[in-house]
C-alpha cells in the first residue's frame, strides 16, 4: 500500500504556489533564460519564442496561489518584452538595441496577446473555483 503511494507521488508534476512577485519574478526570468536559450541554439527564430511563452504562460497562471491569481496576466506582457531583449535584432548600441525590442514587439504581437489571453482564461477558471470554495467553507 505505501509502494503504491510513493510510486503516485514521485510521478506527480511539481505544485508550486508563488505569490503575485514570485510569478512576475519567475515568468520574467525563465523568459530571459528561454531568450538567450532560443539566441544560441535557433538564432532568435520568432516562432520557437512564441511557443515557449503560451508554455511559460500556463506554467504561471497554474502555478500562482489562488490569492494572487489575478496577477499572472499583468505580469505575462512584462515578461514577454524582458524575454525578448536577446531576441530582438538591433543594430549596434542602445538606441539600435531598443528599436529592435520595438519592432520585436510589433511583429510578435499575436504571441504577446495569445498567451496573455490564454494566461487570463486559466486564471479566471482558477479564480471562480477559489471563489466557490471559500463560500462553501465559510
Amino acid at each position: 500500500m505505501a509502494s503504491a503511494a510513493a510510486s503516485s507521488g514521485s510521478r506527480r508534476l511539481p505544485n508550486p504556489r508563488l505569490t503575485g512577485l514570485g510569478s512576475g519574478l519567475f515568468c520574467s526570468v525563465a523568459m530571459f533564460l528561454l531568450g538567450c536559450l532560443d539566441q544560441l541554439l535557433f538564432g532568435a527564430s520568432p516562432a520557437v519564442y512564441g511557443v515557449l511563452f503560451l508554455l511559460v504562460c500556463v506554467l504561471t497562471a497554474l502555478w500562482v496561489r489562488g490569492g494572487d491569481v489575478l496577477s499572472a496576466p499583468v505580469v505575462l506582457p512584462i515578461a514577454f518584452a524582458v524575454g525578448l531583449l536577446p531576441v530582438a535584432e538591433g543594430g549596434g548600441g542602445l538606441l539600435g538595441r531598443l528599436m529592435g525590442l520595438v519592432t520585436g514587439l510589433a511583429t510578435q504581437a499575436g504571441w504577446l496577446y495569445g498567451g496573455t489571453l490564454l494566461a487570463a482564461a486559466i486564471v479566471l477558471v482558477r479564480r471562480v473555483r477559489w471563489v466557490r470554495d471559500r463560500q462553501r467553507r465559510g
